[in-house]
């Protein structure tokens, strides 16, 4: 497992759910601070030179871990289950650019809120539908480009469709895409599954990348979440993939980042250890 921070450019907008702004910036800190990689929250994929991308990320040893497309639908207003064509033609298209760019850079592009809601005259099953018909197109372009697109259950009080891993597994199972997978986070988690551990047992197969924050979206290690829970249950489902932190920039950016890097990377390296039956 490897752990990675959510980052922005300068100018994503206040709606952008990261812990530092600036990519260079971000970076030198994230490499400082001991982070393996960084989770790039960006609108559309023109928001970062790719040049320059490789040049920041090969200076500061580190990777991308994931695309993260949260700005697509707080920003430019776009989700997969949008009743208009025309929009979820443009949702098809951003995400196009992102797959292009994970095909270079870290091969994983997730879907969050813009996978969109039950909107007023909509039933469950029009939302549904919707949402496999879009994604199965994003999927198949992913495909192609041996790129990995991740699920995100959000709880209900952010929206009204997928709020948890045992609905986003059935989801999923009717896409009969290989490249889709589960992107749980144990925020999210703690309001809506039945129990954390279970859940993400239960789920292990599909699961592909996971958001780490506390019960009160601080840095782990500031509220009542049971880490050791979280940790235990993933070993036994063998996962080895990245560990994304996703929290509220508090007190502020730096100091979060900080106390999630030193209280993760030590459970982080025994729990590789574990994996790797040494201790």
């Amino acid at each position: 497992m490897k752990l990675s921070v959510a980052i922005a450019g300068e100018n994503a907008l206040p709606s952008a759910f990261v812990v530092w702004r600036g990519f260079q910036d971000s970076m030198r800190k994230a490499a400082e601070y001991g982070y393996h990689g960084v989770e790039l929250a960006l609108k559309t994929a023109a928001d970062v030179s790719r040049d320059k991308l490789a040049d920041w990320l090969a200076r500061y040893s580190l990777e991308v871990s994931c695309i993260s497309t949260g700005q697509v639908f707080a920003d430019l207003g776009l989700y997969f289950t949008h009743p208009d064509r025309e929009i979820r033609d443009r949702v098809v298209e951003v995400f196009a650019g992102f797959i292009e760019l994970a095909q270079d850079f870290g091969g994983v592009v997730n879907i969050g809120r813009v996978r969109g809601f039950i909107g007023p005259g909509q039933s469950p099953e029009q939302v549904e539908r919707l949402f496999l018909e879009t994604a199965g197109r994003v999927c198949g372009q992913a495909l192609h480009k041996k790129v990995t697109i991740i699920l995100e259950p959000v709880n209900r009080y952010e929206i009204n469709f997928i709020n948890n891993l045992d609905e986003g597994s059935r989801l999923l199972s009717k896409l009969h895409y290989p490249n889709v997978g589960l992107m749980p986070d144990v925020f999210h988690m703690n309001m809506e599954d039945d129990h954390i551990g279970a859940s993400l047992k239960r789920n292990g197969a599909m699961i592909k990348y996971i958001h780490l924050a506390d019960s009160n979206r601080l840095a782990p290690g500031q509220g009542h979440l049971d880490f050791a829970e979280v940790f235990t249950a993933l070993g036994e489902t063998g996962y080895d993939g990245w560990a994304a932190v996703e929290i509220l920039a508090k007190p502020d950016p730096d100091l979060a980042a900080r106390q999630a890097a030193e209280y993760l990377l030590p459970r982080i390296k025994q729990y590789n250890l574990q994996q790797l039956g040494k201790i």
